[in-house]
């Protein structure tokens, strides 16, 4: 062989032509691209179709009423037989102050009440006293002036008569009885006045017990009700939280001893201004809850709030100064659900949740 023929390195022919290698294809066939095309415009076409006869927000979380619970007497707790997190029933005992000091103030303003009734009572027998001395001093002015009438018929008679019929010693004694009847007449007319006075002194004195009996009987309902204080209660059905008491501490008024969540729950939520149109009160919602996936829950609308949550803000915008730039503003709307089984699905406050309202309800 020479040093340079050249090695042919092509396989040897067949006795048929060569088939051409398949090509690779490129992309998926032109049918599946259609089909997703049509899929996704239909996904889409029901999608505007459908978020125009319904209105949602995911801005929307459990909302209910928290009870603070606070001390209204001072003094060292003896019982908290409640926990954090505890179910408990409106009445249920929460906190129990020591109430030996407010049992002792109830008692001596029942000692006090007492002692007022009693002085109402000697009030008025003094009072009776003084209108028996006032109405002995009308029966006696009624009798001298009997007697005064009498002995100036007679002053008269003896004046008429001859003076020689008389002596001057008759007619003497007839003037001094006449003198002297006036002078008891007016004697028992004073009486009268003066009796007239102290039986008003008596009257007020008897108003003055009956005022004091009033401020004692006062003295022991206010009492009596800071003795109830000294058992603090639930105010609604609920459950226990952030508890702050333990046996043994002091207390002051006005100091917070825990919070009770009320079982009565609902929903906020904050829908944009643009998407009130559809919205009134009675309105069917249907409810997801981001803690129970796959549950939807009945509600309706019970009330919008006429304000958007910024005007009640602590620092509220104010437009008519500086740079104006409009914000889509928010409106709280309240919604309740509808026979909520709480045992199953309890709800606590701040969950959040995606309502979604159907238009045209």
């Amino acid at each position: 062989m020479d040093g340079d023929a050249r090695v042919d390195a092509r396989p040897p022919a067949t006795g048929g032509s060569a088939k051409p290698a398949k090509a690779k294809p490129k992309g998926p066939p032109k049918a599946i691209l259609v089909i997703a095309l049509i899929v996704f415009a239909g996904a889409g076409a029901f999608y505007w179709w459908w978020s125009g006869l319904t209105v949602s927000t995911d801005d929307a979380q459990i909302d209910g009423s928290i009870h603070q619970i606070a001390a209204e007497v001072s003094g060292r707790v003896t019982a908290v037989p409640v926990d954090d997190n505890q179910h408990v029933k409106k009445g249920d005992l929460l906190v129990e102050i020591d109430p030996r000091d407010y049992q002792v103030k109830l008692e001596q303003a029942i000692a006090q009440k007492a002692s007022a009734e009693a002085q109402v009572a000697d009030a008025q027998a003094q009072l009776g006293l003084r209108q028996a001395g006032r109405d002995q001093s009308a029966s006696n002015v009624q009798m001298e002036e009997a007697n005064l009438l009498q002995a100036k018929q007679d002053f008269d008679r003896y004046s008429k008569i001859d003076p020689h019929a008389i002596t001057r010693q008759q007619l003497d004694q007839a003037t001094a009885a006449l003198h002297a009847g006036q002078a008891r007449l007016d004697a028992n007319r004073h009486a009268v006045k003066a009796a007239d006075a102290q039986v008003k002194q008596a009257e007020a004195a008897v108003l003055s017990a009956q005022a004091a009996v009033a401020n004692a009987d006062a003295g022991v309902e206010n009492a009596r009700l800071q003795l109830s204080y000294a058992r603090v209660t639930a105010p609604v059905d609920g459950s226990v939280t952030q508890k702050k008491v333990e046996i043994g501490n002091y207390i002051a008024p006005g100091q917070m001893l825990m919070n009770v969540v009320a079982d009565d729950t609902w929903i906020t939520a904050n829908f944009k201004e643009t998407q009130l149109a559809g919205l009134h009160p009675g309105a069917h919602v249907s409810v997801t809850v981001d803690a129970y996936p796959g549950v939807t829950f009945d509600a309706h609308i019970e009330s919008i709030q006429r304000g958007t949550g910024g005007v009640f803000s602590t620092l509220p915008t104010e437009n008519a100064t500086g740079n104006y730039v409009k914000v889509v503003q928010r409106v709280p709307v309240k919604i309740v659900f509808d026979n909520l089984d709480t045992a199953k699905y309890p709800m606590s406050l701040g969950m959040s949740v995606n309502p979604v309202v159907k238009l045209g309800q």
